[in-house]
């Protein structure tokens, strides 16, 4: 099982977002949890997020399982149901998980329960 984390952070003015530091995030998810693969898009459910999630999601082999931190769990799956039916995704292999109200320490573990919870194996 592949492991792509996709971040979104509501265009950076959401206050949601103000203890966390995105320019410092990535580097943390990668050597915290070994996450070969992050992208932050500022707007994931506008146009061009959109467009960028169609095209990983379209690329992504069947192996592959997104962890998407982002809004409420929820609220992600009505906004990007049709970008998984048109990349013809299997929902299951996408996870979302509520990255707000936190800071950098909080997101960690958040994207950490979500991985384990697919494979207890994928982070340490």
């Amino acid at each position: 099982m592949q492991v792509k984390i996709l971040l979104c952070n509501c265009k950076g003015i959401c206050p949601s977002f103000k203890d966390t530091d995105m320019d410092t995030l990535l580097f943390d998810l990668e050597n915290e949890l070994g996450a070969e693969y992050v992208i932050l898009h500022p707007m994931l459910c506008g146009q061009g997020g959109n467009k960028v999630l169609l095209d990983v999601l379209k690329s992504a082999s069947p192996d592959t399982v997104f962890v998407v931190g982002a809004c409420d769990p929820e609220g992600q799956r009505k906004l990007f149901k049709r970008v998984l039916r048109e990349a013809q995704f299997d929902e299951s292999r996408f996870i979302p998980v509520e990255i707000r109200y936190t800071d950098n320490a909080g997101v960690l573990e958040r994207l950490r329960q979500a991985i384990q919870q697919l494979s207890p194996q994928a982070v340490s």
